[in-house]
């Protein structure tokens, strides 16, 4: 029977990759310097008891070994009724002690809020839109007509007129102008061309794909560079968004208003635009801190028993080598940061055992090989 139990932990770590069987060799293997378990000091937590290093629900009071001579491993007290607290489907919880996560490379960071800024790069050209300048000539030919036939005794007409100057009024929001624009136009106190090319400013687009539009806003900040004009950056806001998505690019387009008071931008000229957003204070962790199975995303934490636990994280906007944390992490949490998929192949070690687990045995010694009894005189074999 243990011969088919060691054959099959073999194959078990065979199937888990080169990674588990390192890690398990690394961290349970006799020669190791760290073969004995670590005994409590009055700065460390309370041992409770010793779990068996391939079994967790074969248990003992005392340090002990097990069939293969690797040493059962401490359970500190405050972690013995979380075996398994992982929230990741195919993983589990598991102990590491602290020589053999500097062996592998452990690192770890706690979980806080810190400032955070996203910086979103996008193609762009300086505007000259024909569509645009023919729109608003169409909303100005549009109330003029409203005011003509205002007196009409015709009931007709003046329902037209309106309805062809809320039509206008809608095609002017789809190309980008602001309803404050709108009636600016609506009071005579713009120009059209003013709108496309105002005087010492001038405005851009910017194609935003429709992931990143998220937390844009009119006021932030735009900063814009022509690779014809070499040294120079054009700094502006935000003036409107889109609220139309251009289905072949999956771009939703951005008006931004850039001061250009030495009149260097002509239109249609080609841009590199850099938008900021200020995302304000919030959870983040570190890139590495992540790993993905599954399109899930997940993290591991490790508690105050040395006990690695994996845990699903949903995850929100990214900038600056961080991720923004929507749910599955708190504040002051530690997570690791290096030896992520070392830990993963353990873990999922653990979850392959712990499938396989028998009813718990409370064990106070190195498990000894029963033989079959000799058979009395006299019985066949």
């Amino acid at each position: 029977m243990n011969k088919n139990r060691h054959i099959l932990l073999l194959v078990i770590l065979v199937l888990l990759g080169s990674n588990a069987a390192f890690l398990y060799w690394w961290t349970h293997s006799p020669s190791s310097k760290v073969a004995s378990p670590p005994q409590s000091s009055p700065a460390e937590k309370k041992i409770l008891f010793y779990r068996h290093p391939m079994q967790p629900s074969i248990t003992s009071k005392v340090p002990a070994k097990d069939e293969m001579g690797m040493d059962y491993v401490p359970v500190y007290e405050g972690a013995e009724d979380n075996t398994n607290a992982s929230t990741v489907a195919g993983r589990a919880s598991f102990p590491l002690t602290p020589e053999s996560q500097q062996k592998i490379g452990v690192t770890t960071t706690v979980v806080k809020r810190q400032p955070m800024a996203r910086e979103i790069r996008a193609t762009g050209r300086v505007a000259f839109d024909p569509e645009l300048f023919a729109a608003i000539e169409e909303y100005r030919q549009a109330l003029e007509a409203r005011q003509q036939l205002k007196d009409s005794s015709y009931q007709g007409f003046v329902e037209q007129s309106a309805a062809l100057v809320k039509s206008s009024e809608t095609r002017l929001k789809l190309l980008g102008l602001t309803d404050a624009q709108i009636s600016q136009l609506a009071r005579g106190g713009s120009q059209a061309m003013n709108l496309i090319l105002p005087k010492g400013k001038v405005w851009i687009y910017a194609e935003v794909f429709e992931y990143e539009v998220t937390g844009l806003k009119a006021g932030l900040r735009v900063e814009a560079e022509a690779p014809s004009i070499p040294g120079e950056t054009f700094k502006g806001t935000i003036a409107s968004i889109s609220p139309v998505l251009n289905a072949p690019t999956r771009t939703i387009r951005v008006r931004a208003e850039v001061p250009d008071p030495k009149g260097l931008l002509r239109p249609d000229t080609f841009l590199n635009v850099r938008l900021k957003t200020d995302m304000g204070e919030i959870l983040a962790i570190p890139h590495n801190a992540v790993l993905f199975s599954h399109n899930e995303a997940f993290v591991f934490v490790k508690d105050a028993g040395e006990r690695f636990h994996p845990r699903a994280v949903k995850l929100g906007a990214t900038a600056n080598g961080f991720y923004e944390v929507k749910e599955g992490i708190e504040l002051g949490e530690t997570v690791v940061t290096a030896a992520n998929f070392l830990l993963d192949s353990e873990s999922r070690l653990q979850a392959v055992i712990l499938q396989k687990e028998e009813t718990p045995v409370e064990s106070t010694a190195v498990p000894e090989h029963r033989h079959s009894p000799e058979p009395a005189h006299g019985d066949h074999p």
